[in-house]
């Protein structure tokens, strides 16, 4: 069973087309074709069914996906610790981030990053905190900068990074902008748009509203703050995000009571996986930009 061909039929299953596994691995769908071919004839056991353009697994191609997962991470693995031994840092580090880390925490960290270590590929790939908690758990990538989840995984190692602080915000004409002593009762009475509350961010503020068996109006949510931070900046409600991203387009309530409300952004990897040389001198710029009281 060779490795190439377990890739091909891995980039076949997760884009559901053989010509789009093609345009990922840089060969024509012909190629792509052949490998999955010699595959079901070696493993004497049909990988997919064709049916018009549709490309679906079958049961034993569901069967294969996991135990191809392992082994090609496995392989990596050891092509990685071996690499290790001569100490270079080189090579490509795969890493996710979400769109709030990466436009706001990762650049400064990035540039210098980039200016040590030329000769490191970065593979860099922005998605949500919560789906990128996930391919880590999976071992598709090396590591991923992230808010953290509030409660660690068994199968992942969570380093804090920088603690987030976050604050009510709401429009200079919002009713609730010069009020003073803002109550959580008085919040709760107006609409609120807040990220989807699967999130970690929104599960935060979910848990304060709970806390105080007051129910939670939310007209809209997006997971992006950036999209929050305009929508309450033209009225449409209050919010809660990062005092990073506080600018003149919105204003800080005025809470009458104290609340230590922030969410801690961090790196995760998998606690089986051998960090490479790339991915350990990352981790290092990461604490060098800390701000989190250890």
């Amino acid at each position: 069973m060779e490795i190439d061909t377990l890739k091909a039929f891995l980039a076949v299953a997760e884009t559901g087309s053989f010509s789009h596994a093609a345009d990922r691995m840089h060969l024509t769908q012909p190629a792509i074709s052949k490998r999955v071919a010699q595959l079901e004839q070696q493993l004497d056991a049909r990988l997919f069914d064709r049916i018009g353009r549709t490309v679906r697994l079958t049961e034993a191609g569901n069967s294969l996906v996991y135990r191809a997962n392992l082994i090609l991470q496995q392989v990596e693995d050891t092509e990685r610790a071996i690499r290790n031994l001569n100490g270079e840092v080189c090579g490509q580090l795969s890493l996710a981030t979400s769109h709030h880390v990466g436009l706001w925490r990762l650049p400064s960290v990035l540039s210098r990053y980039i200016a040590k270590y030329p000769e490191v590929n970065l593979d860099l790939h922005f998605m949500d905190s919560e789906v990128a908690h996930e391919r880590i758990i999976h071992g598709e990538l090396e590591m991923a900068i992230i808010t953290l989840a509030p409660t660690p995984h068994e199968r992942l190692i969570a380093e804090p990074i920088w603690r987030d602080e976050l604050v009510f915000v709401c429009s200079r004409a919002h009713e609730l902008a010069t009020r003073k002593n803002v109550t959580i009762n008085e919040l709760a009475e107006y609409a609120a748009i807040l990220p989807d509350m699967t999130t970690f961010t929104g599960r935060i503020v979910k848990g304060m509203f709970k806390d105080h068996d007051l129910r939670l109006e939310v007209s809209m949510s997006t997971n992006y703050l950036e999209t929050i931070k305009m929508l309450i900046g033209v009225g449409l409600g209050w919010s809660v995000l990062p005092r990073t991203m506080v600018g003149d387009d919105v204003v800080v309530l005025d809470i009458n009571i104290e609340i230590d409300l922030a969410r801690t952004l961090g790196v995760i990897h998998h606690v089986n996986r051998t960090l490479s040389n790339a991915g350990e001198a990352f981790i290092e710029f990461l604490r060098g930009d800390s701000n989190y009281q250890r």
